[in-house]
């Protein structure tokens, strides 16, 4: 229940920045994905603080006291949502629509009535995953990849029948983006932390350095990614920048086979400084360099006055996705016969696994879903919501009462925010 609220308040803020800063870049398109690198870089910051502590924590057993180190942190963002540091319109109860639920809190039935569709098959994405785990976890593993598989399926009809159809190709790349990087990472870790009983003369790397060590060059490599890409990739197109990261992250799968055959023994470089200079370096250059266009293309496809919602929808199914490719990758490792915990670990299978799927798949599938989306400048709309008009006409058309102009409301007809443009970076 504590992890569930935890999750909760992290995916609240996070949907809320997400729809903002959507928002930011709709309205300034210029800017491009500085807004993402900009949150990015802040992220990264954090994540290298949090892994000089976890790994060392860790190692010695004091698990509690990184729950209370999280308890501190999820009260922080407490003042700045009261502060109202997000600039956001305010709402009341006297515009066309509105109702009050209870004390302080406002329900806008007029745009929900309005866009009842969509908001329905949003919120019924969002549950798609809590459901898919518990199906998982009491049924079977096929049956839950069958009932993923479904849903995959029945969301992209929707997708089709109720956006436009850039949105549904771009809806379309990123389902298929998302399932090609079958996830054997579980495999790979038990491999590098096995113990000397586990795989003989393997790396056997301990906590502290395949937690902390890493992490936090991992983080600043990808600190510095963030800064490599803003100034070289920033300025290219979105098909050319997403093919190169797939190619790339597909070859960095590379350093984990080199490893894991020994070949880095061979030639005399340690498990250590090979994995340091390679896998701690590479693999978290190239996921930088792929999420900041993937998170600028969830924030360029969302449409007005839906940004947070549809911001949720775009990146809900891409971790739906995610999590139907960690599941493939589950029965891909008991499938195979590996045997990752025990004295008799067998850990054979696992360089052909990573060939397939970490090499060949993300490339034969990925390469031709960057084709889905519109080949435009990070710089320019992939969708154009005012040529596109949508929901307008069946906005007019569902209308059934007056709809009363308040004259204290300022910008109604744009539906901007005067205090945007201050926080534009």
């Amino acid at each position: 229940v504590c992890f569930t609220f935890v999750s909760f308040e992290a995916a609240t803020l996070d949907i809320l920045g997400e729809g903002k800063y959507a928002e930011l870049m709709r309205l300034h398109p210029e800017s491009g994905s500085s807004i993402i690198s900009f949150k990015f870089g802040w992220a990264l910051l954090g994540s290298i603080v949090t892994q000089a502590y976890v790994g060392p924590l860790s190692d010695l057993g004091y698990y509690h006291i990184l729950f209370w180190i999280a308890l501190a942190l999820s009260l922080t963002p407490f003042y700045p949502t009261l502060a109202g540091w997000i600039p956001e319109k305010i709402r009341s109860i006297d515009e066309p629509g509105m109702i009050r639920l209870c004390r302080g809190c406002l329900f806008d039935r007029g745009s929900f009535r309005e866009k009842k569709v969509p908001f329905v098959v949003i919120t019924l994405c969002g549950l798609s995953a809590p459901l898919l785990a518990a199906l998982t976890t009491y049924a079977d593993l096929v049956v839950g990849l069958v009932f993923a598989g479904v849903l995959i399926v029945a969301f992209s009809a929707a997708t089709y029948y109720i956006f436009p159809k850039t949105f549904f190709w771009v809806f379309l790349s990123i389902v298929f983006t998302s399932m090609s990087w079958i996830s054997i990472g579980s495999a790979v870790g038990y491999y590098y932390t096995a113990s000397e009983e586990c795989v003989p003369n393997g790396p056997n790397f301990n906590y502290t350095f395949y937690i902390t060590v890493t992490g936090i060059v991992g983080s600043i490599v990808n600190f510095l990614g963030v800064i490599l890409y803003q100034n070289f990739l920033s300025s290219w197109r979105f098909r050319p920048v997403l093919i190169v990261t797939i190619v790339i992250g597909s070859l960095a799968s590379i350093v984990d086979l080199i490893i894991i055959m020994r070949w880095n023994i061979a030639i005399g470089i340690p498990d250590k400084v090979f994995f340091l200079l390679g896998n701690a370096v590479f693999e978290n250059l190239v996921y930088i360099m792929q999420s900041i266009p993937m998170s600028s293309i969830y924030a360029k496809i969302a449409p007005p006055g839906m940004e947070s919602a549809v911001f949720a929808y775009t990146v809900g199914i891409a971790n739906f996705c995610n999590m139907v490719s960690q599941l493939l990758g589950s029965g891909v490792i008991k499938w195979s016969g590996m045997k990752t915990v025990g004295d008799d670990c067998d850990f054979d299978a696992l360089p052909d696994l990573i060939v397939i799927f970490q090499i060949l798949v993300p490339m034969v599938v990925g390469i031709p879903a960057a084709f889905m989306i519109p080949n435009v400048l990070q710089t320019e709309h992939l969708i154009d919501w005012e040529h596109e008009q949508w929901y307008q006409d069946r906005a007019e058309d569902d209308e059934d009462e007056p709809i009363e102009q308040n004259e204290n409301e300022e910008g109604e007809d744009s539906g901007e925010d005067s205090r945007l443009e201050p926080h534009l970076l």
